[in-house]
């Protein structure tokens, strides 16, 4: 079950494969949630694909915890990965982003001891080995709040960014 926030993503056939694609235009942010609406212990993971034109890059990510919730971004522009809580900034890595490849993402939201939550992400190449730890973390300590795992993207390219292999699993607590 999709339910589009906004934006007009569509199923698009990619050879013999199917991939959901968010159009280059109009220029605007645009979100699309998907799965059980949980609070903890949840990991969501996908693949994005999008690609540059002349200086201009799209941002895409994944996210837990519904529209408010944790969002893993990759901002080319920007040369990082980032990680936000709603619309802020909780921490950013250095991430260089290559046009025209797959990125995979993988994002969790767990709880760490009786009232505290971690919340760990990580990009990578597709086809690569992925980072054995986590690159982006955060800590909390108020309960989340229950929401649907998500993705996220700006076609500032002007190109389409498409979206691949969307899954969500429950995570053990540590």
């Amino acid at each position: 079950e999709f339910l589009v926030l906004n934006g007009n993503f569509a199923v698009k056939a990619l050879g013999t494969n199917k991939v959901l694609e968010l159009p280059g235009a109009p220029l605007d942010s645009y979100a699309l949630q998907f799965g059980p609406a949980t609070s903890t212990n949840m990991a969501v993971s996908a693949r994005a694909f999008g690609t540059s034109q002349g200086r201009r890059m799209p941002t895409f990510g994944v996210g837990v915890g519904g529209a408010g919730g944790w969002r893993l971004q990759v901002s080319p522009g920007k040369k990082a990965a980032e990680l936000f809580k709603d619309q802020e900034l909780k921490a950013s890595v250095t991430y260089d982003w290559k046009s025209g490849t797959w990125t995979r993402f993988r994002l969790q939201l767990r709880q760490v001891k009786d009232r505290a939550w971690r919340i760990e992400g990580k990009v990578w190449t597709d086809g690569s080995a992925g980072p054995k730890d986590w690159t982006l973390t955060a800590d909390k300590t108020e309960p989340p709040i229950a929401g649907r795992a998500s993705i996220a993207g700006s076609p500032f390219a002007g190109t389409p960014i498409w979206y691949d292999d969307l899954t969500v699993e429950r995570v053990e607590a540590k």
